[in-house]
């Protein structure tokens, strides 16, 4: 008797794990369905025609900085409002799994965080002493927002709060009162803005080539016999990128390359008179063509690490060489901006 008793609850007990191991089984299927369909990068996009179909919409007319403007818009709401949202504060899978998408979040929300300081501190004022507009000033922190605070407040709630003061600066450039807000086209804001992005792109070079590692030396006080810091440093150093975060570099150059090539497109919109004045407008689209190469798409499942002249690819090398050479013209350019 005790074992035809004991014989339906053995039953019951192998059909609960059977269907636990189902649902677990169809729960990690659906999982990876949605990682494969998030790990994705936004396309590129026409800045001219957007913001000519954005100022349409509105009924606002086009103005020096809407383009500008518009494509810092864009460029935010795209890592919101792109395919499977805002992924670096995710803390449930598949997005806690995920790397690749929330590094290029993260790059491109530095070039995002450059932009809007520049137009805190330059674009929208005419000299030291003019006041900060009001807009901007409550956007550039929001836009500082740590980008993986999932909670109290999120990091994509303030992120919106951000491009919804950039729309109202936005708007109030667009009407015709001159005390309102502006933005000043200038070869000299222009070329502070740039100054930020050299060095965003100098760091990004050199963490890119530390993928197969490099023996560096200190130049940091070079050219200035008088100079200090106050940690002394080694004259050489052996610098390596971690084997399991070289592709979460990459894709973090690939999303500040992306954003940055877009805001560039905008620039050679909104300061093109500048540009043909100081015969720079060419320079500038060198280096857009060279963001445009960084952008090619990755014919590979996983970001190769391979020796630079071995067998394998080293795709951090390649997006090395691009982001050098456009960090490199830009040098160029910052210096026919400031020629007379």
């Amino acid at each position: 008797m005790n074992a035809i008793s004991a014989e339906p609850k053995r039953r019951r007990r192998y059909l609960l794990i059977r269907i636990t191991t189902v649902l677990l089984a169809m729960a990690m299927l659906l999982a990876m369905a949605f990682w494969w369909w998030w790990d994705f990068e936004p396309n590129d996009f026409d800045v001219s025609a957007h913001a000519q179909a954005r100022a349409t919409t509105r009924g606002q007319p086009v103005v020096v900085g809407t383009v500008t403007t518009e494509t810092l818009i864009r460029v935010a709401e795209t890592l919101l409002d792109k395919r499977g949202g805002y992924l670096s504060n995710d803390f449930m899978p598949p997005g806690v799994w995920m790397d690749n998408v929330p590094s290029w979040e993260f790059g491109a929300l530095l070039q995002v965080r450059d932009l809007a300081k520049a137009y805190r501190n330059e674009f929208s004022r005419s000299q030291t002493q003019s006041t900060e507009d009001i807009d901007l000033l409550e956007a550039d922190p929001l836009f500082s927002t740590p980008s993986d605070r999932w909670l109290l407040p999120a990091s994509e709630n303030q992120y919106r709060k951000a491009i919804g003061h950039v729309e109202a600066y936005l708007t109030r450039l667009s009407d015709k009162d001159e005390y309102n807000a502006q933005f000043y086209a200038r070869a000299d804001n222009l070329g502070d803005w740039l100054a930020v992005v050299e060095k965003r792109l100098g760091s990004l070079s050199q963490r890119l080539s530390a993928s197969v590692g490099q023996v560096r030396v200190d130049t940091d006080l070079g050219g200035d016999a008088e100079a200090r810091q106050s940690t002394p440093a080694a004259a050489q150093q052996s610098i390596k990128t971690p084997w399991l975060q070289v592709d979460d570099v990459f894709y973090e150059a690939r999303g500040s390359t992306w954003a940055l090539l877009h805001f560039l497109r905008a620039a050679e919109q909104d300061f093109e008179p500048v540009l043909r004045d100081k015969n720079a407008l060419v320079s500038l689209r060198q280096i857009i063509r060279e963001l445009e190469e960084s952008q090619q798409p990755l014919g590979s499942p996983i970001v190769l690490n391979g020796s630079p002249y071995g067998f394998f690819a080293n795709h951090s090398l390649v997006m090395a060489n691009y982001v050098s050479r456009a960090n490199a013209a830009i040098i160029d350019l910052r210096k026919l901006l400031e020629r007379g």
